[in-house]
């Protein structure tokens, strides 16, 4: 199991494992996300996301 880390910066290993989860699942998988610390929502690739950490406590 890969060591948690905090990161203001995102990089495209830290979908590796969302991305076998992906292909496993087939069209079960919804969509995958990466929190980090930064503060923008970036788009990876389809389904996979990088979401701010301080979304689980914002309000919509």
């Amino acid at each position: 199991m890969p060591a948690l880390r905090g990161s203001a910066n995102v990089r495209q290993s830290d979908f590796s494992g969302l991305r076998v989860l992906a292909e496993a699942a087939g069209e079960k998988f919804a969509r995958g996300v990466v929190l980090y610390l930064g503060e923008q929502r970036l788009p990876f690739a389809d389904d996979l996301w990088a979401l701010p950490l301080s979304v689980l406590w914002d309000a919509p």
